[in-house]
């Protein structure tokens, strides 16, 4: 843990790598080690917010720094920590304010936490003045600081478990080591919180990650891609005889460098995945030689279950040629001067939860091997800038090599008898609120890890979520917006529908519109949880299925005018019962529909059944420490503070608009056909409520243009967040200040067997935007999901292609991202060429196409694709509000007879051919102009294409190009 953030990773004998990782939202595709890093650290800045206690993500950095350092800073974890007395101001150095040479102001550290203490009490007043039964808790200022410190480990804690328990080990087993300037001020509580009864604190740990550059050992890693068949005798053989030969080019890479060593070991690795996947896992040879024996075990380990009778591929070899350094181990290094005697150097007063302040013990580094300290103590190593806080209920050893060796009494939870307590604790709160989010977090990698296709495992076309005994929202980790709101339906719709005749053990499919339901792809596990014969909680899950049949590969047909069309569709479907998966039934219905990938889908959907049961054993593990009563009151009170939040922002947007105190704003936007989204939206401020009304909304449509109502509600809770300007959580009580009226009958409220594949990814991203300019809050992005869907009867694909997003009062627009309510990913090249028949030829920004004003709008893209299919029958589609759209299509062969165009008529006509031309020629369709108006002083044009084949072409090639608008 140092100034801005904190590092994690795990070590069990070797170091784990990964191929991809994500830091402050920005993911890196390359071979790196395993280290999760959160923004937590001791320069994270502290919020109060709508009940909340709120650290980082923003830090106050070295300059200005914390409030302490004199230079007009904001109030940190440092601040926090120096409060508490975990930090000893005359054993700091004098580098501080404007001269760097003054000590740590305490003083200013206690006036701003003495301010921020009213502002929590005012809170907790006026809540028990307008929420009938809230009892408001007085606050101490050390009791404020305290709870950010709790809200600051918890954030910690959140990436351990995620390298842990999500990958299916027992975090409880493990030893925290813990290095870095603020780590050991930290790192009792973590351990207590985690269950970890053992820390470990190198006699360096404020310079280990200098020390441990300087006696690494050199690593040299050469690999080779070789996509076998493992099971091949002649592949596998190949492969070994490829792992020698890397080896032997290691060493000559080595050599070459010219670096001392004493010895030299190899560590070779088989990069293993199943057939039809994509998550692989690099397994080092074992002793027996059987690679894929250790694959089968380490994948069943990690995903909870193998797939049998599935080719196991080798992707890649690996070799890691380690040098071993002369200079040898770290733990051979002598340590220089005198030890410390063991009484302590001074005796200061520290503030710990549960006890208030307290005598400690003050001592300075290094310390005496076989050392013990027994009571409440302090460790400081001055010229390193370390500080280790040895908390009550803790002993720590001094080791042979000088380390710090903490022993963690793991107390019993004195919270979870306290269930019939009647206030509500906001540190508390916060503290659940970072745990629900941590377990809808863990079953979304669960989820992507287990599944097969590449809507979940690649695009992460999924989103898991935790719900209240009342099918209420609780937590929704940060997957796809369209699924936010909609997902609360399809829990509430099943707990209408079966009543008491929903069973413990039960497990409920659905996907149909008029059950919550997005669009048919999107299919929603559910299972609930029961405690004494009634549910506590429900969990699910909704994942983009690879094919559930319909018209056309991939579920998405552009030409559907009813539901029947667009695949199998399912009210309601105990998928288990009685404890078994019932595989059987399941099939049939997705032969009946017409499922080209049957075997994919229900595979995917047993992984959606896996998140379920990992989201439901960390609640269980969350009930049993805090109480199964306090769980469900704090799921409560996370969905009041939210509603809280939005009240807020709908009072500030009411008053920065210069409306009334009751006001209306009016929006509308036109589909490209004609069709009207309006909204009259009515903000009462005294309330702090907001009513969206759609009337004037178009009808229902004889085509797919139509969106259910839950997407129209995930719209709106989606819009909401994203207005709130503080991090709170996305849950039921975003919607609790507001009401959503639509017109029965229109295409926001459609019939029971309407055509909805458009709706879900065309309207949405529509009323997104007619929400947006209501509000007047961003200029319009694509206006669809810029969706792309190919196959034939044996394989299928569909992507979400990005555009430039619109631009707001006071920033340009982004450039190729996936906008609003589709928070997909698109699929890597070489995980698309390597699973489907298709190149691709180009995917770039398209410059210039963000419009002109003083924030331009974000580029689009333009993407070029090459498919190659003996027998294809491909669709393409788009529609785009306020884009421009291109088609090429490029032939390798002839132009067949039989290509017709939108309107019937042949394709050779339609692009100008007279006669049959030889291959290689490029023909290209250009979509007519659109209507072309002025709309918030932005140009517009739309266009609608669509192509259809059915012919012995040998290479198809798209060019598809979008563009995000812009305002002035």
């Amino acid at each position: 843990m140092g100034g801005t953030s904190t590092d994690v990773s795990r070590y069990s004998g070797h170091l784990e790598l990964v191929f991809e990782s994500e830091t402050s939202g920005v993911t890196i595709q390359a071979p790196q080690l395993d280290i999760n890093t959160v923004a937590a650290g001791g320069g994270s800045r502290l919020f109060f917010c709508s009940g909340l206690f709120v650290v980082g993500p923003e830090s106050v950095g070295a300059h200005p720094g914390p409030v302490c350092y004199r230079k007009g800073g904001e109030l940190a974890v440092t601040d926090a920590n120096l409060l508490l007395g975990r930090i000893v101001p005359s054993m700091f150095p004098k580098i501080f304010g404007p001269d760097a040479n003054e000590p740590l102001d305490v003083e200013a550290t206690k006036l701003a936490f003495d301010k921020l203490t009213k502002e929590v009490n005012a809170f907790e007043m006026l809540q028990q003045e307008t929420r009938k039964g809230y009892i408001a808790r007085h606050f101490t200022p050390e009791q404020v600081a305290i709870g950010f410190v709790q809200v600051a480990n918890e954030t910690m804690c959140r990436p351990i478990r995620s390298l842990t328990e999500a990958k299916g080990f027992d975090v409880r087993t493990h030893v925290l080591s813990c290095f870095g300037g603020a780590g050991g001020q930290h790192a009792c509580s973590v351990a207590r919180s985690l269950g970890i009864d053992t820390v470990l604190v190198h006699k360096y740990c404020g310079v280990l990650s200098a020390y441990g550059i300087g006696i690494a050992d050199t690593v040299v890693e050469v690999q080779e891609s070789r996509l076998v068949d493992y099971d091949n005798a002649n592949a596998l053989q190949d492969a070994l005889e490829s792992l020698e030969r890397l080896e032997h080019q290691a060493t000559k890479n080595l050599e070459s460098q010219g670096v001392a060593y004493v010895s030299t070991r190899a560590e070779k690795f088989l990069n293993l995945r199943y057939d039809g996947t994509d998550y692989g896992l690099m397994v080092q040879e074992p002793d027996d030689g059987d690679f894929k024996g250790r694959f089968i075990d380490d994948y069943q380990r990690e995903h909870g279950f193998t797939i049998p009778n599935r080719r196991v591929i080798i992707d890649q070899t690996r070799v890691r040629l380690i040098a071993v350094a002369s200079t040898g181990s770290g733990s051979k290094l002598k340590q220089g001067g005198q030890h410390t005697p063991t009484e302590p150097v001074a005796i200061s007063q520290t503030y710990f939860e549960d006890v208030g302040f307290t005598d400690v013990d003050i001592y300075n580094l290094p310390l005496s091997p076989g050392m013990i300290i027994s009571r409440p103590s302090i460790v400081i190593d001055s010229t390193a800038g370390v500080t280790i806080v040895i908390e009550p209920s803790c002993t720590a050893t001094v080791t042979e090599d000088l380390d710090l060796e903490i022993h963690v009494e793991n107390r019993a939870n004195a919270s979870a008898d306290k269930e019939s307590e009647d206030f509500v604790d906001p540190v508390k709160l916060s503290l659940l609120g970072h745990r629900f989010m941590g377990i809808a977090e863990q079953m979304g990698r669960t989820l992507q890890r287990t599944a097969i296709s590449t809507n979940i495992k690649e695009r992460l076309d999924f989103s898991c979520a935790l719900f209240d005994q009342t099918g209420g929202l609780v937590a929704n980790a940060p997957h796809v917006p369209v699924h936010l709101g909609s997902m609360q339906d399809a829990v509430r719709y099943q707990i209408r529908k079966l009543k008491d005749s929903w069973l413990e053990g039960e497990v409920i499919m659905t996907n149909h519109p008029i059950a919550g339901g997005s669009h048919l792809p999107d299919v929603t596990i559910i299972t609930p949880v029961y405690e004494s014969g009634k549910p506590t909680f429900f969990v699910a899950s909704r994942g983009h299925e690879a094919d559930i049949g319909g018209l056309t590969p991939g579920s998405m047909p552009p030409f559907s005018v009813n539901l029947d069309e667009e695949g199998m569709a399912v009210e309601s479907f105990k998928l288990v019962e009685n404890d078994l998966f019932r595989e059987k039934e399941l099939r049939s219905m997705l032969e009946e529909a017409g499922s080209r990938q049957v075997k994919d889908v229900i595979s995917d959907i047993r992984a959606q059944v896996a998140a379920n049961n990992k989201g439901i054993a960390l609640m269980e593990d969350l009930m049993s420490s805090e109480g199964a009563a306090r769980v469900q009151k704090y799921m409560k009170e996370i969905q009041n503070t939210a509603a809280v939040s939005v009240q807020d922002m709908l009072r500030r947007i009411s008053i920065e608009r210069g409306l009334k105190p009751k006001d209306s704003v009016y929006a509308e936007d036109f589909m490209d056909n004609g069709l009207r989204i309006k909204l009259k939206l009515t903000i009462d401020r005294d309330l702090g409520t907001a009513e969206f009304d759609f009337a004037g909304t178009s009808a229902e449509v004889y085509g797919n243009l139509n969106a259910p109502r839950s997407v129209v509600t995930s719209a709106v809770i989606y819009t909401l967040r994203s207005l709130v300007d503080t991090d709170i959580p996305l849950n039921q009580g975003c919607l609790d200040p507001v009401s959503i009226l639509l017109p029965k009958g229109s295409m926001l409220s459609p019939s029971e067997n309407a055509g909805v594949v458009g709706g879900n990814v065309l309207v949405s991203q529509r009323v997104t935007d007619v929400v947006l300019l209501a509000f007047g809050a961003a200029a319009a992005s694509q206006g669809c999901m810029n969706n792309f869907t190919m196959g034939d009867e044996n394989i299928g694909y569909y992507e979400t292609i990005a555009g430039g997003s619109g631009a707001g009062p006071d920033w340009d627009g982004a450039s190729g991202v996936h906008t609003h309510m589709t928070n997909t990913r698109i699929t890597d090249p070489e995980i698309l060429e390597q699973r489907y028949p298709v190149l691709l030829r180009k995917f770039l920004l398209r410059e210039g196409s963000g419009g002109v004003g003083l924030h331009p709008g974000g580029e689009g893209v333009e993407r070029e694709i090459e498919v190659s299919f003996s027998q294809f029958s491909a669709f393409a589609y788009a529609l785009f509000g306020g884009c421009f759209l291109i088609f090429s299509l490029r032939y390798t062969g002839d132009v067949p007879s039989d290509c017709l165009d939108p309107l019937g008529a042949p394709c050779a006509q339609t692009l100008g051919f007279k006669r049959r031309w030889p291959w290689s020629l490029w023909g290209e369709l250009h979509c007519e102009e659109g209507r072309k108006r002025n709309f918030l002083r932005r140009e517009e044009y739309s266009c609608f294409a669509a192509w259809r084949c059915h012919s012995n072409l040998h290479s198809w090639r798209w060019r598809i190009r979008s563009t995000a608008l812009s305002t002035d």
